[in-house]
């Protein structure tokens, strides 16, 4: 089963200090060791909204949401269970701190 984790926009809190860096390393680092880990990143909140309607296509460019909202950062992983993918954000949270995101199951064949 495959997931998507999001976080959104974190920087109330500033910048991450040292050894956040070093934690969140080690973590990514074990997720990648087991073959959890397909890709990670950040995004720009600002992004671009694309809207098809009756035939028309709109396309405006961000931000669109609360900063608070917007999605900053993902991780895809490849997991056995929903639970399993609930572990892994949850040990995320307990490196990052306060913050909130989503966790999404994708569709379709693996890649």
């Amino acid at each position: 089963m495959r997931f998507l984790m999001m976080t959104k926009d974190q920087s109330a809190g500033g910048p991450p200090d040292e050894k956040l860096m070093v934690e969140m390393g080690k973590f990514i680092d074990e997720m990648t060791r087991a073959g959890v880990l397909l890709a990670t990143g950040g995004l720009n909140p600002e992004g671009i909204y694309i809207k098809s309607e009756g035939g028309k296509i709109t396309v405006t460019d961000g931000p669109f949401t609360e900063a608070k909202e917007a999605v900053v950062g993902f991780a895809l992983i490849e997991v056995r269970s929903k639970e399993e993918a609930i572990e892994l954000s949850k040990r995320f949270w307990q490196i990052v701190g306060d913050g909130e995101g989503e966790i999404r199951e994708i569709f379709g064949p693996p890649q």
